[in-house]
């Protein structure tokens, strides 16, 4: 758009606003309304023969060459060969060649009847993608025209305001009158050139719609007639394929299901087909370390089962440590507290031991671990010369008690009492512990009396 037309959009965008939604007083012709109605209608009809022949020439194109290169594919398929790359002499056919036949035939005929389909095509092209190409040409000029009618029709109406404004007005000023000669210029220069405009295209318009008989229509019969040709021409050909690898009077199915026979059995037979990968990363639980030894303590654990015919290896001695029960208990995460407990019931002990040696699994279900690991008793015995069960970091094993006069094991017991208890129950509380010291056989006690939370 040049600067003069960019100023006089900008002094019609008013006037252009009050005619969109009717504002004030404007200019109607409705013998050009009804031709600009058909005009459209023409422009639109027009516009969507171009395209879909356009298309249709192109989509019959497509077809035939898409047909050929499948025909390519599928004889490269049925080609596998073998021997050294660099040496092309050396290949050795291993394919179908009753299929590589069939398929070179085929291509052949699609080619045939590519070449038959050429003058067919070429007519519609001619005879009508051409012809609508030209409308569209004379069209788009008949459309500028129009656009220029109705920018006419803004400045006439525009000035028709303006000339209105100064007429009503009754004081009128020196100012005002020469304005108003202004205006009443303005509005007979606009009035002619609107005239023109909306003559012209009134007087035009119907002469363009009598030619749309005798050029529209005729399109489209003729590219109604060129397209049944089109269909004959690939209905006769593929009618008439004679190719001896495909029986044509079977039924499609039935057909495929013969020529494919067992091949889908014997393909599953393959061991590649059933291959699984074995290796990498296994999807992890979605619990947390404290979550899973939780979960794992709930399950009951089974005795140890020893060969005879092992000798069991001399266990490594451990070292007492009073705080350990109060450092695994500091290290584990409070859980949320649960409603307070009843002060008659008391948590079931924790024992606990500290490693003073490494020790690594001597047979299957032993339990290896480092020196300074504390680990969990989660069964036992009351014979130190036996094998306990026990679980450290989330792994559960069984390991020695003890070996000749040196005890292995420094077990530490861990009581958690309720805590505000009155004098009674806090009584009984020591009293079970003073029973537990009595009947168990251990070097060192450790009693820790704090406040928790007991669900038992």
């Amino acid at each position: 758009m040049s600067l003069k037309g960019f100023q006089k959009s900008i002094v019609r965008a008013p006037q252009q606003f009050k005619a969109k939604f009717n504002i004030g007083e404007h200019t109607k012709d409705p013998v050009y309304l009804d031709a600009e109605r058909r005009f459209q209608e023409l422009e639109k009809e027009t516009k969507k023969l171009h395209d879909e022949s356009k298309k249709y020439f192109d989509a019959i194109n497509g077809m035939l060459n898409h047909q050929i290169g499948f025909s390519k594919a599928m004889t490269e398929l049925y080609k596998p060969i073998s021997g050294r790359a660099s040496d092309p002499s050396s290949y050795t056919i291993e394919g179908n060649p009753e299929g590589i036949r069939a398929c070179e035939e085929y291509e052949a005929i699609v080619r045939d009847l590519q070449e038959s389909l050429v003058p067919e095509l070429e007519m519609i092209d001619t005879r009508v993608i051409s012809p609508a190409q030209q409308l569209l040409e004379v069209i788009k000029v008949i459309r500028k025209v129009a656009v220029k009618r109705d920018h006419k029709k803004l400045d006439y109406d525009r000035h028709k305001n303006s000339l209105k404004k100064l007429q009503d007005k009754k004081d009128k000023s020196l100012k005002d009158e020469k304005a108003l000669y202004k205006a009443e210029n303005d509005v007979e220069q606009a009035t002619q050139d609107y005239n023109y405009y909306n003559d012209l295209l009134k007087d035009e318009l119907p002469k363009l719609f009598a030619l749309e008989a005798e050029f529209i229509r005729p399109l489209f019969q003729s590219f109604y007639y060129m397209q049944l040709n089109v269909f004959y021409t690939l209905h006769e050909r593929m009618q008439g394929i004679n190719i001896g690898y495909f029986d044509l009077n079977l039924d499609i199915e039935e057909a495929f299901e013969n020529k494919r026979g067992d091949v889908k059995e014997r393909a599953e037979e393959l061991s590649i087909v059933h291959f699984k990968a074995t290796g990498g990363r296994k999807p992890g639980s979605k619990l947390t370390p404290k979550d899973k030894l939780a979960q794992e303590g709930k399950s009951g654990y089974a005795s140890r089962q020893r060969d005879p015919d092992v000798v069991e290896n001399p266990p490594p001695p451990y070292s007492a440590t009073a705080g350990s029960s109060f450092t695994a208990a500091a290290k584990s995460k409070p859980a949320p507290p649960p409603p307070k407990p009843k002060p008659a019931r008391f948590s079931a002990p924790v024992e606990t031991v500290t490693a003073l040696y490494d020790y690594e699994a001597q047979a299957h279900g032993d339990l290896s671990f480092s020196a300074g690991d504390v680990i969990e008793i989660t069964q036992r015995t009351d014979n130190q010369n036996e094998w306990w069960s026990g679980r450290v970091d989330g792994r559960e094993g069984q390991f020695p008690g003890k070996h000749d006069r040196l005890s292995l094991l420094t077990t530490s017991l861990l009581i958690c009492v309720p805590s505000k208890l009155r004098p009674a129950e806090l009584a009984l509380c020591y009293s079970y512990i003073i029973s537990l010291f009595l009947t168990r056989q251990c070097h060192h006690w450790l009693l820790g009396v704090s406040e928790c939370h007991c669900t038992t």
